[in-house]
Parts: structure tokens; sequence; C-alpha cells
């Protein structure tokens, strides 16, 4: 049926006037809507059915296995904190207890009292920030002349430093300590910094990250008579900010908890680190006071987690980044 609608402006003009259809579908039949006017959407199949509990097993069985990997992962940081906070009677408690019926803040005024703590502290400072600073220096300069200058010899040099990351550091030790102790360096900063004043590593790490870098910002520069140093310095530098940031968050964290070196480097407990600070820490009777140590353990992660907080964007980025031209 269709009706015509004819109007002023029409009758006016000498148009024809409109006319208007109402069809019904071409099977004779309304479309169902939902309640509110919505039309209905395709009946859900057994397959398709079965496939989305089968997509929201496997979202279920992830996020478990996330949370009981992550469980896992800060339990050791957990467990640091509550026995911190510890009294000796409960620390040496059987059945042990994780978190502390009674709070005390004694191990910490402990850690201060039985060891040099604050000189402790300045030490591990002083030892992974030298090195970091130290580090960045050196290797940024080799890996800038491997990556970016040609010279006879380069791809043998650097498979040279590249082969000497497979030789573990505890085998060359002896002969370090031999030369330090020589040079009169034991007990000193010296002993402790300037053998790890460069690293295989980051010279490796630094070396890829400039390669990936264009060579048009070099070339540039230098027609616009810019020396070599001032292409490494005001060129590819400020490019390579996340990658020299990544180094120095792994160089300072890595010089940061090493055991080892200070403890074989320094046998005054004035020029220790916290690492070997808290292996000197005995009760009577030979017992080791756990909580205590705790303490002191948690005091040593706070620096590390402050400083990844405050670059912990740049960091990503520098990760995101990798391999990417």
């Amino acid at each position: 049926m269709s009706h015509t609608l004819e109007t002023p402006a029409d009758a006016s003009s000498g148009r024809t006037p409109r006319s208007t259809r109402s069809t019904r579908s071409a099977r004779g039949g309304s479309r169902s809507t939902r309640p509110g006017g919505a039309t209905a959407g395709r009946v859900e199949t057994p397959a398709r059915k079965k496939a989305r509990q089968r997509s929201l097993v496997l979202r279920g069985i992830s996020l478990v296995v996330f949370l009981a990997a992550t469980f896992f992962l800060l339990l050791p940081i957990i467990i640091i904190v509550f026995t911190a906070f510890k009294p000796t009677s409960e620390v040496n408690a059987f059945p042990p207890t994780l978190v502390p019926t009674e709070w005390t803040f004694d191990n910490f005024t402990r850690i201060f009292t039985e060891l040099p703590f604050a000189r402790l502290i300045a030490n591990s400072f002083v030892f992974a920030g030298g090195v970091t600073i130290c580090a960045l220096v050196f290797d940024s300069l080799v890996a800038y002349a491997l990556a970016r200058i040609d010279f006879r010899g380069k791809n043998v040099l650097l498979i040279a430093i590249i082969a000497s990351l497979m030789i573990p550091f505890q085998a060359t030790l002896i002969p370090v300590y031999q030369l330090v102790s020589d040079l009169g360096w034991v007990n000193t900063f010296a002993a402790l910094i300037i053998p790890r004043a460069a690293d295989a590593f980051g010279i490796f790490f630094l070396r890829q990250f400039f390669v990936s870098l264009p060579r048009d910002l070099d070339s540039a520069a230098r027609i616009d008579g810019a020396s070599e140093w001032r292409v490494f310095r005001s060129v590819v530098l400020p490019n390579a900010v996340p990658a020299l940031l990544t180094l120095a968050i792994f160089t300072f964290v890595n010089n940061w908890n090493d055991l080892l070196w200070p403890l074989v480097f320094t046998t005054d407990s004035e020029m220790g680190t916290i690492t070997s600070g808290l292996t000197l820490l005995t009760g009577p009777g030979g017992i080791i006071p756990y909580g205590v140590m705790m303490a002191g353990s948690l005091i040593a992660v706070l620096p590390l987690a402050i400083m990844f907080l405050f670059v912990q964007r740049r960091f990503i980025e520098s990760v995101a980044t990798t391999g990417l031209k």
C-alpha cells in the first residue's frame, strides 16, 4: 500500500507529490527485535560456545600461573621485609611464622651499632658509582671506534672482545689480585674500581646500538666541519641515551650486589661494602642474627628500587627499541 503526501510547497511549485511506501520484507515477515528495539544477534552455535569456553579456561589458567609465579618471585623479598621487623626470639622460634606477631625496629638499630654500616653504604655508592661512570666513558669510546670508524684489524679486535666474555672472571681473579697487591692498592678504592673500569659486555652492547644509528648523522656533522670527537659527543651520544642508561643500570646493580670482588680486595672492615660487611655479622656462640642481617639486606635493596622507579620509563624504552633501526 502506498500513500501520497502533498505539501503546500509542492502545490505552489507544481512539483510531483512525494510518496512513501511501507513495504514488508521479501520473506513476508518482520525482523525480530530484542526488548528495547535492538536487533537480535545470531544464535550461538555449539562450536562457537565451546571455543569461547575454552578461551575463558585458558585465560583463567594463565592468570593463576601468572599470580603463582609473581608470588614465588616476591616471596624472598616478603620474607626479608617481615624478618627485618621480628624480634630475635621470634626469628629463632619453631615453627617459623611469616608475619611477625610483635613488630620492632631493634634490628635496624643494631645494624648501625654492630657494624660501621653508614660507612659501608658510602663505600658501596663510591664503588658501584665509580665503576659505572668509568665503564660508560671507556665502553662508549671503544664501542664508537668499533662501530663508526674503519681501521685495519677492527673485526679481529671485536672478535677478541666477544671471546673474552666466555672467560669467567674467577679465572683471572688471582692474577688481578697479584697485580693489585704489587701496586699497593689493597684496601683502596683503586683496587675496587680500576680493574673494572671497562667491560667487554658493555663494549659489545654499545657497539651494537651505535651500529643501528644512521650514518647520515655523522656525514652531515662532518660536512659542517665537526671533528671525530665532536661527532661522538654531540651526535652519537645524545641519540644513545637509552642504551647508556640501560648499561648504567646493569653495571651499577651488578657491582652493588657483588660480594666476591670487595671481599677479596678489601681486608679492612672500614673499606668493605654492604654485601661484604653483612658477612661479618655473628652473634654469641657464632649464631648469625638473621633479623639484623635481613634489616641490612632491606636497606641495601632500597637504593636500587628507588633508582629503578626514577629511570624505569627510559629503561623500558631502551629495551623496546633494541634492534630497531
